[in-house]
């Protein structure tokens, strides 16, 4: 007889970087939240890189903080480097990235869980779902103990038949040999789900006693470090460098003469591993005519000697990886502490959710993270705090939240998934989003903090600094605009910086839009009438600068919001379309998009079938209102 767990509003199953974002979000907004995973020990756990950031992803961690979610605010606590990345090229591009203390950024998210008082936290593994009158109400694990809810999320990573690989070595384990999950994947399969068979990987651990770091690079922190919470105003942490080293002659030798020994090669490895995190024995295949490839030694944090070695994923047996670590300069006597590996693991095709994140087969259950096909801890957070959002708003009976394209890289990432799918771990990149000058870093607060307020998880207090900090910016830019000078005022001035005198009177905003004029000259020239912050000072200057392509991408954004505010019902049976093509029935039948923007963007369906489906659907929505008249 099966014992009685209880009934929540919102379950989520498993605790990776998506199922804690996903808890938090669906607790904060005032629902009975239970959170179920194998090992209470691996709360946001990070079982590859120790760091959170970089292109495309820094943006993620800064849109999930505007909307209310923990990422930013824990790595902030947490961090032991941070820095700006690609600072030479222009705002859309600019990432933060931050190298983490592994153990800390995991021990503060648990005691911030478990500080949350609609927020519940079990121990125990998933095996089946409760599935009544179609709808998913509850799970059970395998102790046999029933839990109910209103809502399922399940963010399982890559836990679903996950199976080690390490040279000839093989075994079933989840990430770090942590048990793995067997028969939720075969629940899901009968349940009628097509899952499809991954791959990821994660390099070798040294100890940081046996690098001689003077073969290597230094690579430290910026020295006045940003942040990625717009509530972190300061920090005290101690920042510690990274070191960069490369591959040698000697490190591909290795690896071509123990190819047939890397399960990539042999065929051992039946899944689809990330293009864009390459394992070393892939790269040096792929790009044999490059002489080295860069490796990065990262702490794994500051109360250990473990060190990660960046750029050396690898499924090779333990001595060939051994071989390659003493190849590479600064490296050579180094001890291995734990060895790399390759894992498998079964993932749900992402077509079959819906732009919310619920499934379509299963109402009432949600996927987020690596289980949806995705690699990486920010990819996994941002779908776990919409997933969260979306099924916390499911039980309170509100429609879901969905970002679109010109909102956010998290819009993007979503869409990409649940329109396109992917043949591979996704990963996010900027080249993805057509709107990066819109996406961009650093106004992440002011593309989505009205949105988490009006969801309920930005709190009053940070709603309003928001609003000031908003205010303020629009009022300096239109002083700027109408604030007039003189040649006798500024032309000395503009001759010291190499810039060309003006002729005539001319507005500071003007001035402002030459290349070599940033809002620290402006300031001197005529100062804020308001007090204005740093970030304050850079909306302005960005918003100034970039005026004419920002306008120009707006337009675009325009366009599109026409096509997807021109919903699609569901109940629309594409095979009675007549003109459409066979593959754009076929499509347009699996996916179901919910509108004509979502439509046009899945591939096989052409500017012609949208022409078609426009005028079906005038015609479609003409007759049901008659009907319903």
């Amino acid at each position: 007889m099966a014992f009685d767990g209880g009934s929540y509003d919102v379950i989520v199953v498993g605790a990776g970087h998506a199922g804690v974002e996903s808890a938090l979000a669906a607790a904060r907004m005032g629902s009975k939240t239970l959170m179920i995973t194998i090992n209470l020990d691996m709360v946001a756990f990070m079982p590859c890189n120790p760091s959170i950031g970089g292109p495309a992803k820094g943006h993620v961690v800064r849109e999930i903080d505007a909307l209310g979610g923990e990422m930013g605010r824990n790595i902030d606590k947490t961090f032991i480097q941070m820095r700006m990345l690609n600072t030479g090229k222009g705002p859309a591009v600019h990432a933060l990235r931050a190298q983490a203390d592994k153990f800390s950024y995991q021990h503060t998210m648990k005691e911030t869980m478990e500080n949350e008082r609609n927020l519940t936290m079990r121990q125990g593994m998933v095996d089946r779902l409760i599935v009544e009158d179609g709808h998913c109400v509850g799970v059970v694990t395998q102790t046999g103990t029933e839990y109910r809810a209103k809502a399922i999320v399940l963010t399982t990573g890559t836990y679903l038949r996950g199976k080690v690989i390490m040279g000839e070595l093989m075994y079933e384990s989840g990430p770090n040999n942590q048990q793995p999950s067997l028969k939720l994947s075969e629940h899901l399969r009968e349940l009628g789900f097509d899952l499809v068979r991954f791959k990821t990987g994660t390099p070798p651990r040294v100890h940081k006693d046996t690098i001689d770091f003077s073969k290597t690079e230094i690579q430290p922190g910026d020295d006045k470090p940003k942040f990625f919470s717009y509530e972190t105003e300061s920090s005290d942490n101690e920042q510690l460098p990274c070191w960069l080293t490369y591959t040698s002659v000697e490190t591909h030798q290795i690896i071509n003469d123990n190819l047939h020994r890397a399960p990539m090669f042999s065929g051992v490895i039946e899944g689809t591993g990330p293009r864009y995190c390459p394992s070393i024995e892939d790269k040096i295949v792929r790009f044999s005519d490059k002489p080295k490839h860069q490796i990065f030694l990262e702490p794994e944090g500051k109360n250990t000697s473990e060190y990660y070695v960046q750029g050396l994923s690898t499924s090779l047996p333990e001595d060939v990886q051994l071989a390659v670590l003493r190849s590479i300069p600064g490296m050579e006597k180094v001890e291995m502490m734990r060895n790399g590996y390759a894992i498998e693991y079964d993932a749900m095709v992402p077509t079959q959710l819906w732009p919310s994140l619920e499934t379509k087969r299963l109402p009432g259950l949600f996927t987020a993270g690596q289980i949806n096909g995705t690699s990486g801890y920010e990819e996994a957070a941002g779908q776990g705090v919409m997933a969260g959002i979306n099924a916390a708003r499911k039980v309170q009976g509100k429609e879901p939240v969905v970002l679109d394209r010109s909102q956010g890289y998290i819009g993007v990432l979503i869409d990409d998934l649940v329109t396109k799918g992917t043949n591979e771990p996704y990963r996010l990149l900027t080249s993805r989003a057509e709107y990066r000058l819109l996406l961009r870093h650093d106004n992440a607060d002011m593309r989505l903090t009205e949105m988490g307020h009006d969801i309920g998880l930005i709190p009053e207090e940070r709603y309003t600094k928001f609003l000031d900090k908003k205010a303020k910016v629009e009022q300096e830019v239109a002083r700027l605009k109408a604030a007039k000078v003189r040649p006798v005022e500024v032309n000395s001035k503009l001759e010291e910086i190499g810039s060309t005198p003006i002729q005539d009177g001319s507005t500071l905003l003007t001035l402002m839009r030459r290349p070599e004029i940033g809002y620290d000259w402006i300031e001197q020239i005529s100062p804020s009438e308001v007090e204005l912050t740093a970030d304050m000072k850079e909306q302005v200057e960005i918003q100034i600068k970039y005026a004419g392509y920002i306008e120009k991408q707006l337009i675009h954004v325009e366009r599109l919001q026409k096509m997807e505010k021109k919903k699609i019902p569901d109940t629309i049976v594409y095979d009675e379309i007549h003109g459409l093509a066979m593959e754009a029935k076929q499509k347009l039948a699996t996916i179901r998009p919910i509108s004509i923007g979502q439509a046009s963007r899945i591939a096989g369906v052409t500017p012609a079938d949208i022409s078609i489906l426009l005028v079906y659907l005038e015609h479609y929505n003409r007759v049901t209102a008659a009907r319903g008249q």
